[in-house]
């Protein structure tokens, strides 16, 4: 967990750090020019399905930094009379981090997953919001469970062709956070970010809830029923399996 402090969530070693903290410390990675250093988020979710996959277990654990992205991990910390007050998503990265980049100025990012279409209306949509940064390129893997080596090697050589200060990677958990284990130190890259849906988020393409409905931990909800058949198991079986865990004192192996 590099320069953070954090708490044992059921095994799990989460930040206690403020999004403006989490920030700062990426800044500070970005500006002395290490190589593969990146950041996941951490959620009942995800917490119970790398239980059964070793692989995603070693891809959190070897995280430089861990977010509390949902509520059940602020929860959990009260419980246990830790320090996580709210929760840190990967929007909050996303926004803080290219804000700072685009008031630096000179900064350049790379989106890795969703479709060509979508990629293009990232670029379009950075351009607008962060002028300052640039946008050096995009990539869109096939939607396979597994990618072939020949895919990796493609992949790779697409972001070390442009060098980026930081990588974006929106594809599915636990998909990108394995791909990004498994990667990230053969990548010319300083930092890189699992940030999943936030994608879809930052394009409108997937309707974000409401700003009262993230403050009270409501978030998931809205997101629930516009998207019931993917999002079902995670909030009806992975949230119980969760709390058991976190009662139950089980830890990930």
């Amino acid at each position: 967990m590099g320069a953070f402090q954090s708490e044992n969530i059921v095994g799990c070693h989460v930040s206690t750090a403020s999004k403006e903290e989490c920030r700062e410390q990426i800044l500070a990675w970005i500006a002395a020019g290490e190589k593969g250093r990146y950041f996941v988020c951490a959620n009942p979710h995800s917490i119970v399905a790398a239980c059964g996959d070793s692989l995603f277990q070693e891809a959190i654990r070897h995280a430089d930094l861990v977010v509390p992205d949902g509520i059940g991990i602020v929860l959990a910390s009260r419980l246990q009379g830790g320090k996580i007050r709210a929760r840190v998503t990967g929007y909050d990265i996303f926004w803080e981090l290219s804000n700072a980049l685009n008031r630096m100025k000179g900064c350049s990012v790379f989106f890795l997953g969703s479709t060509e279409a979508e990629l293009f209306r990232i670029r379009e949509k950075m351009r607008v919001d962060f002028p300052g940064i640039h946008v050096a390129g995009g990539y869109s893997p096939p939607y396979e469970p597994e990618f072939s080596p020949a895919e990796k090697d493609r992949m790779a050589a697409a972001i070390n062709r442009v060098r980026p200060d930081v990588l974006w990677v929106g594809m599915t958990a636990p998909k990108q956070e394995k791909w990004i284990y498994q990667n990230h130190d053969r990548l010319e890259v300083n930092f890189i970010g699992a940030i999943g849906a936030v994608f879809d988020f930052y394009t409108g393409k997937v309707k974000r809830s409401h700003p009262v409905f993230q403050r009270v931990g409501l978030e998931w909800l809205p997101r629930l029923i516009q998207e019931p058949r993917r999002l079902w198991r995670r909030n009806f079986v992975s949230s119980p399996l969760f709390l058991l865990r976190v009662f139950g004192g089980k830890v990930l192996k």
